[in-house]
């Protein structure tokens, strides 16, 4: 099993993270396609020197995240959040895609945003069984072999609901001209009180959210990877008009105007 060569996104501070830990991403069997945008994994050995606070930027994903002894299930995240990875440690992760957690429970998903639940709330005993399987391994193969494994075990029947989110989600994220849920909800046909019901049920935030954030996401990992346009430039590109509106948006979920990150990566 190959690597994802995709690079990941959301991530705060790229090149200084680089050099405190490593970070993998590994893309699902073809079966769990549907349901898994990729599985994470990461290490980093930091004994003998400072703690290092990593800072990413949510999605509108679920994320199934094994550590020794606290294994949870994180909801959607609406603030940019905060680890600190001190010592020697892995975390491995399944990230789904947005909408996707909703058939392996049947619960509305805005139970879960902002929560951080111990799977074996959700999944039951056999979670600890997993979690020690897990850190019983050291190669990254046979951990995602083993989470693969689990998935199975508890794979839903096909949600043709599903696959209606997954297009709605991947026009909002490709589309810059699509700014509004008013411009979601013409391109579907589907009203905005549908658009938000099917949102709240599936993804656990509003459409509203979910659009205003992959905005602001591709202009971070922009800024992190040093795109060489001035960030003004690229506010446009991404459909923002109105620069005060981006420079509040930007900073009430990084914490820093643009201005600020980028002398802060460089």
């Amino acid at each position: 099993m190959e690597t994802n060569n995709k690079k990941p996104s959301g991530l705060l501070n790229v090149q200084t993270g680089k050099e405190h830990f490593s970070l993998d991403l590994y893309p699902p069997s073809p079966e769990l396609n549907l349901f898994i945008e990729h599985y994470w994994i990461v290490n980093w050995d930091l004994r003998g020197q400072k703690p290092y606070l990593s800072e990413n930027l949510p999605h509108p994903s679920v994320h199934l995240v094994f550590e020794k002894n606290q294994s949870s299930i994180y909801g959607v995240v609406m603030k940019k959040f905060s680890i600190l990875l001190e010592e020697k440690g892995t975390v491995f992760g399944i990230k789904f895609r947005p909408g996707a957690f909703y058939p392996f429970v049947q619960k509305s998903m805005d139970h879960f945003t902002g929560q951080a639940i111990p799977s074996q709330n959700i999944f039951g005993e056999m979670m600890n069984e997993f979690e020690s399987g897990i850190f019983s391994l050291t190669d990254q193969k046979e951990m995602i072999e083993l989470g693969e494994s689990f998935l199975f075990s508890i794979i839903p029947n096909k949600d043709e609901t599903l696959l209606q989110i997954h297009a709605i989600i991947e026009k909002m994220k490709s589309d810059p001209l699509i700014n509004t849920v008013e411009d979601i909800s013409e391109y579907f046909h589907l009203s905005v009180r549908t658009l938000q019901r099917l949102f709240k049920k599936y993804v656990g935030v509003n459409p509203k959210w979910v659009i205003r954030r992959y905005r602001l996401l591709e202009v971070a990992d922009q800024l992190s990877n040093g795109h060489p346009q001035p960030w003004q430039q690229l506010v446009a590109d991404l459909g923002y008009y109105d620069q005060s509106h981006f420079i509040r948006d930007f900073k009430s979920i990084v914490g820093r105007s643009p201005e600020e990150y980028i002398r802060k990566s460089i």
